[in-house]
């Protein structure tokens, strides 16, 4: 389903540590690492798989299977849009009036 290799590059993909992975996920940070930690396929409960694997895929990640058709022939992940990362939360723009405190 996923290998640890695999949940580390999404993870830079994203550029998100273990912890806000772990809090998009629903599960534990110590669950992350664990899974992390895994060379081979990631082995556990399958409801936390699944947690982990949606919670990559609502952020924008596709994970590339083994045998999915691919120009290469082993796993990955990348971006689903060929836009990239998802698009950041607009922010309010910054007053660029000065204030003076006292007068």
């Amino acid at each position: 389903m996923i290998t640890g290799p695999q949940m580390r590059a999404a993870r830079a993909l994203l550029g998100i540590d273990q912890k806000t992975l772990a809090e998009a996920a629903g599960v534990s940070l110590p669950t992350i690492q664990r899974m992390e930690a895994s060379e081979g396929n990631v082995r556990g409960v399958v409801d936390t798989l699944v947690k982990v694997v949606n919670a990559l895929d609502a952020a924008g990640i596709e994970l590339i299977g083994e045998n999915s058709p691919s120009q290469g022939s082993g796993r990955g992940v990348r971006f689903k849009s060929a836009a990239g990362a998802p698009a950041a939360e607009p922010t309010e723009p910054r007053s660029t009036k000065r204030t003076t405190a006292g007068r």
